[in-house]
Protein backbone atom coordinates (compact mmCIF):
# COMPACT_ATOMS: atom_id res chain seq x y z
CA UNK A 1 0.00 0.00 0.00
CA UNK A 2 1.29 3.65 -0.40
CA UNK A 3 1.49 6.21 1.25
CA UNK A 4 -1.69 7.70 2.87
CA UNK A 5 -2.61 11.30 3.57
CA UNK A 6 -5.64 13.38 4.94
CA UNK A 7 -7.01 16.15 3.80
CA UNK A 8 -5.71 17.68 7.06
CA UNK A 9 -2.14 16.61 6.63
CA UNK A 10 -1.93 16.76 2.83
CA UNK A 11 -1.95 20.42 3.28
CA UNK A 12 0.09 20.66 6.35
CA UNK A 13 2.77 18.43 5.28
CA UNK A 14 2.21 19.37 1.38
CA UNK A 15 6.19 20.06 0.93
CA UNK A 16 6.55 16.75 2.14
CA UNK A 17 3.77 15.30 -0.26
CA UNK A 18 5.73 17.08 -3.43
CA UNK A 19 9.00 15.17 -2.26
CA UNK A 20 7.57 11.84 -2.13
CA UNK A 21 6.13 12.37 -5.89
CA UNK A 22 9.24 13.54 -6.60
CA UNK A 23 11.09 10.36 -5.73
CA UNK A 24 8.50 8.22 -8.25
CA UNK A 25 5.92 7.69 -4.99
CA UNK A 26 2.12 7.74 -5.54
CA UNK A 27 0.38 9.29 -2.60
CA UNK A 28 -3.29 9.17 -1.82
CA UNK A 29 -4.87 11.76 -0.23
CA UNK A 30 -8.06 10.52 1.94
CA UNK A 31 -11.38 12.68 3.13
CA UNK A 32 -13.30 11.09 6.06
CA UNK A 33 -11.18 7.66 5.60
CA UNK A 34 -11.93 8.00 2.06
CA UNK A 35 -9.38 8.21 -0.57
CA UNK A 36 -10.43 10.85 -2.62
CA UNK A 37 -7.33 11.78 -4.73
CA UNK A 38 -4.22 10.69 -5.90
CA UNK A 39 -1.29 12.60 -6.51
CA UNK A 40 1.64 10.86 -8.86
CA UNK A 41 4.61 11.74 -10.72
CA UNK A 42 4.25 13.05 -14.15
CA UNK A 43 4.24 10.33 -16.97
CA UNK A 44 7.30 12.10 -19.22
CA UNK A 45 8.99 10.36 -22.28
CA UNK A 46 11.48 7.41 -21.72
CA UNK A 47 15.02 9.22 -20.80
CA UNK A 48 18.24 7.31 -21.51
CA UNK A 49 20.60 6.09 -18.93
CA UNK A 50 23.04 8.91 -19.41
CA UNK A 51 20.32 11.59 -19.12
CA UNK A 52 18.78 10.08 -15.94
CA UNK A 53 21.88 9.90 -14.45
CA UNK A 54 22.56 13.42 -15.49
CA UNK A 55 18.83 14.26 -13.68
CA UNK A 56 19.76 12.36 -10.87
CA UNK A 57 23.09 14.20 -10.07
CA UNK A 58 21.80 17.66 -10.39
CA UNK A 59 18.88 17.00 -7.77
CA UNK A 60 22.02 15.74 -5.60
CA UNK A 61 20.51 11.95 -5.35
CA UNK A 62 23.97 10.52 -6.68
CA UNK A 63 27.09 11.63 -6.97
CA UNK A 64 29.38 10.35 -9.65
CA UNK A 65 32.70 8.55 -8.80
CA UNK A 66 36.18 10.42 -9.42
CA UNK A 67 39.06 8.13 -10.46
CA UNK A 68 39.23 5.08 -11.74
CA UNK A 69 37.68 1.69 -10.51
CA UNK A 70 39.18 -0.07 -7.90
CA UNK A 71 39.16 -3.83 -7.51
CA UNK A 72 37.38 -5.35 -4.60
CA UNK A 73 39.86 -7.71 -2.82
CA UNK A 74 38.16 -10.96 -1.18
CA UNK A 75 40.09 -11.92 1.95
CA UNK A 76 40.49 -15.77 3.33
CA UNK A 77 36.58 -17.02 4.74
CA UNK A 78 37.43 -17.51 8.74
CA UNK A 79 35.49 -20.11 10.00
CA UNK A 80 32.43 -19.87 12.05
CA UNK A 81 32.38 -16.06 11.12
CA UNK A 82 28.57 -16.25 9.56
CA UNK A 83 27.54 -17.96 13.11
CA UNK A 84 28.98 -15.69 15.26
CA UNK A 85 27.45 -13.21 13.27
CA UNK A 86 23.72 -14.72 13.61
CA UNK A 87 24.72 -15.74 17.04
CA UNK A 88 25.28 -11.48 18.13
CA UNK A 89 21.78 -10.34 15.92
CA UNK A 90 19.99 -12.37 18.35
Amino acid sequence: MGITYTTYEAKAKFSEVLRQVREGKTVTVSYRGEPVAEIRPVETPAQTLEERIRDLELRGVVVRAKGPWKTFKVGKPVPGALERFLAERD
